[in-house]
C-alpha cells in the first residue's frame, strides 16, 4: 500500500514528507546490516543457494520481511548475480570459484518502507580487470548521486553516470533501470542511468528512488535466460552493478542504505 501522505506529481512521483525518511533510514539500515554480514561467506567453493539462506535467517533476525520471497512468484530472499551475470541472478548450488565476482542484491520491508540495495563482492582472488570494473561502477553511482538535487533531472543523473563509464570505455546496461520506492517496492519514476543533461523530470524534495547502474566491461546489450529472471550480458563480458536508495532534500541525496561497517565497496 502506498502511502497516502504528500502528493503525486504530473509525471506520477510520490512527494514524501521529511518525517518518512526515518521510516526509510530504519529499512535501508537493516538491508545495508545484512549485505555487511554476509561478506564473509563469500568465498570460494560457497554456493549462492547458502548464502540466501543465510540471508533469509538474518532478514528473519532482524525483524523485517523479505521484499523478494513471493515478489511475481520469485522464491528468495536475494538476487546474486555472479560474474556475467548482470541482475536477477537465482541461487542456487553451483560453488563460487576463485575471482568470481557477484552482485548480492537485497530488499526488506521494516514497518512498511522498503530498503533496497545491493553491492559487489569477490570470492577469493580479484584479477585486474575486475577491480577496475567494480571501481568504476561504484564511482558511477556515486557520480549519479552527486547529480541527484532539487532542480536537476533525471537525465542529469544518467547522463553522470553513463558519461563517466564510457570514458573509462566500459558500457552500461540499458534494459534495467533504477525506479521510484518507499512504502511500495517499485513505482514512478525509472531511473535511467544513461540520458541527456536536463531532460526527464525534475528532481524536488521528498522523492525517494535507487540508483543501481549495471556496467560492463563488453557490449551492454543483454538477454534473459529461459528461466525469465536471470539476465545475461549477450557477449559474456564481466558485469557490475551497485545500488543505493536515496532521498531527495534540500542539500541534496539522503542515502538510506549506507553501510553501517563502511563494507559497501569491497576492496575498501
Amino acid at each position: 500500500m502506498d502511502s497516502d501522505k504528500g502528493r503525486l506529481t504530473r509525471d506520477g512521483i510520490r512527494i514524501y514528507e521529511p518525517s518518512d525518511h526515518a521510516g526509510m533510514h530504519v529499512a535501508g539500515k537493516v538491508a545495508a546490516t545484512i549485505l555487511d554480514d554476509i561478506a564473509p561467506h563469500v568465498f570460494p567453493g560457497q554456493t549462492t543457494a547458502e548464502i540466501d539462506r543465510l540471508i533469509t535467517e538474518m532478514v528473519t533476525a532482524h525483524g523485517s520481511t523479505s521484499a523478494t520471497i513471493g515478489y511475481k512468484g520469485y522464491e528468495h530472499a536475494s538476487c546474486i548475480s555472479v560474474n556475467h551475470v548482470v541482475c536477477h541472478g537465482i541461487p542456487g548450488e553451483k560453488m563460487l570459484k576463485d575471482g568470481d565476482i557477484l552482485n548480492i542484491d537485497v530488499t526488506v520491508i521494516v514497518d512498511g518502507w522498503f530498503g533496497d540495495t545491493s553491492r559487489m563482492y569477490v570470492a577469493g582472488k580479484l584479477s585486474r580487470k575486475a577491480e577496475r570494473l567494480i571501481q568504476v561502477t561504484h564511482d558511477s553511482l556515486m557520480k549519479g548521486i552527486e547529480a541527484a538535487r532539487p532542480g536537476n533531472t533525471f537525465g542529469d543523473i544518467g547522463a553522470a553516470i553513463q558519461s563517466y563509464v564510457e570514458s573509462h570505455r566500459m558500457s552500461v546496461v540499458r534494459d534495467f533501470c533504477g525506479h521510484g520506492l518507499g512504502r511500495v517496492f517499485h513505482a514512478p519514476p525509472n531511473v535511467l542511468h544513461y540520458g541527456r543533461p536536463g531532460t526527464g523530470p525534475v528532481l524536488e524534495e521528498g522523492m525517494f528512488f535507487t540508483i543501481e547502474p549495471m556496467v560492463n566491461l563488453g557490449r551492454p546489450e543483454t538477454k534473459v535466460l529461459a528461466d525469465d529472471w536471470t539476465a545475461v550480458t549477450r557477449d559474456k563480458s564481466l558485469s557490475a552493478q551497485f545500488e543505493h536508495s536515496i532521498g531527495i532534500t534540500a542539500g541534496g541525496a539522503d542515502i538510506f542504505t549506507l553501510s553501517p561497517a563502511g563494507k559497501f565497496h569491497p576492496t575498501y
